[in-house]
């Protein structure tokens, strides 16, 4: 096990937290604002979140920085839970919750909400959520696990317990995901904090198989199928 130092940790406390202010600057205190500035702070915020790992890692740890090679520990599991996961969330929608007056149907607060939102960022016309829904399904799916997973969770187990490392780290991968629910369904929403509570143990879920796979592969495929899920609802949602 490497050294674990106090600047170590605070450099981690800072990751964890980063998102969620970055998620409270642009889509909640900014929301009124042009959607260049939000874009633009979504941007900058954004290359500053997952350029961190590679400065702290390569040029002021100086440790070795190398793109892992392929391998298929963990892929076929993380692949099956993802893949789980994505189909009982698509058709818990198309069953329940997409249903005229349940939480997500036509015209019903969270759905105005959710095409309100999209209409401040810029997003306002199928093709371009489509092409939204492909850059956080396929992209930004595997930045989050390298940054969540890879950095956050796997450098707190240099200092602390696997378990303790696991709970943090989902703890903040989680936060800023309270702000995107809080957002869309009201904070006193039970499917806010249920939303977010299936985001924890997800967060959790996938740190376990990092710790036994010690590979991120799998866990990106995991992610990306129920980021494309709630792309498909989402869509659904905005634009049927």
């Amino acid at each position: 096990m490497k050294s674990f130092s106090r600047t170590n940790g605070i450099i981690l406390v800072i990751a964890a937290i980063f998102p969620f202010f970055l998620t409270l600057i642009y889509f909640v205190l900014l929301t009124d604002s042009p959607v260049i500035v939000q874009r633009l702070v979504y941007g900058i915020g954004k290359i500053i979140q997952f350029t961190l790992p590679v400065f702290w890692v390569g040029v002021l740890c100086r440790e070795r920085w190398l793109v892992r090679p392929w391998n298929a520990r963990g892929f076929a599991e993380g692949m099956a839970f993802g893949m789980f996961i994505a189909v009982a969330m698509v058709l818990l929608y198309f069953f329940y919750l997409g249903l005229p007056e349940q939480l997500l149907g036509k015209n019903t607060p969270a759905s105005l909400a959710i095409i309100a939102k999209m209409n401040r960022l810029g997003i306002t016309n199928g093709q371009q959520f489509f092409l939204l829904g492909v850059f956080y399904s396929v992209i930004h799916s595997g930045l989050e696990e390298y940054y969540w997973r890879w950095f956050v969770f796997g450098r707190l187990q240099r200092g602390w317990s696997c378990f303790f490392a696991a709970i943090i780290s989902s703890l903040g991968f989680t936060a800023h995901h309270i702000l995107l629910l809080g957002t869309y369904f009201g904070y006193v929403s039970p499917f806010c904090w249920l939303g977010s509570l299936g985001v924890a143990v997800g967060g959790l879920y996938w740190a376990w198989l990092y710790k036994r796979s010690d590979s991120i592969w799998g866990i990106w495929i995991s992610h990306g199928f129920i980021d494309a899920a709630i792309f498909i609802i989402g869509f659904m949602t905005c634009f049927r």
